[in-house]
């Protein structure tokens, strides 16, 4: 069973960076898809990010140029960088990791999230 522990956040003034870390308990290797999703209160969760295995990187619409996804495959760590925040952005950020187990198939494993909360 896959392990994901989320660090990072934290609470960042309007216009700030920070950079989300999401530790794989497993070689980085065997996941197919790891993805940043995130839930604000009273919102339904959204992707944010993903990036598979070959490198492929994917991004909701609305954060594109402002949020960046890579991976360490020696470190097994995937990271988010977050930059020019607004306090929209405010949410639970979740680590999710995608891979194929047999015999369940395609298999979501996520972390326990971590808190980014952008205000003045």
């Amino acid at each position: 069973q896959v392990q994901l522990v989320e660090s990072g956040g934290g609470l960042v003034q309007p216009g700030g960076s920070l950079r989300l870390s999401c530790a794989v308990s497993e070689s980085i290797l065997s996941i197919d898809t790891m993805s940043w999703y995130r839930q604000a209160p009273g919102k339904q969760r959204e992707l944010v990010a993903a990036i598979t295995s070959g490198g492929s990187t994917n991004y909701a619409d609305s954060l594109k140029g402002r949020f960046t996804i890579s991976r360490d495959n020696a470190k097994n760590t995937v990271y988010l960088e977050m930059n020019s925040l607004k306090p929209e952005d405010t949410a639970v950020y979740y680590c999710n990791a995608r891979r194929w187990e047999v015999p369940a198939g395609w298999y979501d494993y996520r972390g326990q999230g971590t808190q980014v909360t952008v205000s003045s």
